[in-house]
């Protein structure tokens, strides 16, 4: 029996921002944006949470070539657009390599790192304090 490759019909890239997590996939298409089922125009109603999304697709010139397929959980709506962004930019690098220093330039392949800091013990959150009082 003789096996043959079998072409990848999808590009696959994970992307964090905040505690959210998406899973996309780069599907070779017509443009379309899907995100857990639902169109992105739908889910995002804020033209700058449109704009994070879609700026990878952009800066590549590739946003008529690649249908999106996202699974995103967790955080809001802006650290899941963020996270959006962060997988579509890793996705495009698997399918053309030479997208990776033009991403690169714009900022998109870097995890942003912030996230909510931790309440402490005796503050009301993690850096404010009850009000001082001398007497």
């Amino acid at each position: 029996m003789v096996q043959t490759e079998k072409k990848q019909s999808y590009f696959y890239g994970t992307g964090r921002r905040k505690t959210s997590i998406a899973r996309v996939r780069l599907v070779p298409g017509t443009g379309e944006i899907i995100i857990n089922g639902i169109p992105y125009e739908q889910l995002f109603v804020r033209a700058e949470h449109r704009r994070i999304i879609t700026k990878p697709l952009l800066v590549t010139e590739s946003l008529g070539k690649y249908n999106t397929v996202v699974k995103v959980t967790g955080g809001g709506i802006t650290g899941q657009s963020g996270a959006i962004s962060h997988g579509i930019a890793r996705a495009l690098i698997k399918a053309d390599e030479s997208f990776k220093p033009v991403l690169r330039q714009n900022g998109l392949l870097t995890r942003d790192p912030r996230v909510k800091e931790r309440k402490k013990p005796g503050l009301r959150r993690a850096r404010k304090a009850p009000q001082y009082t001398k007497r």
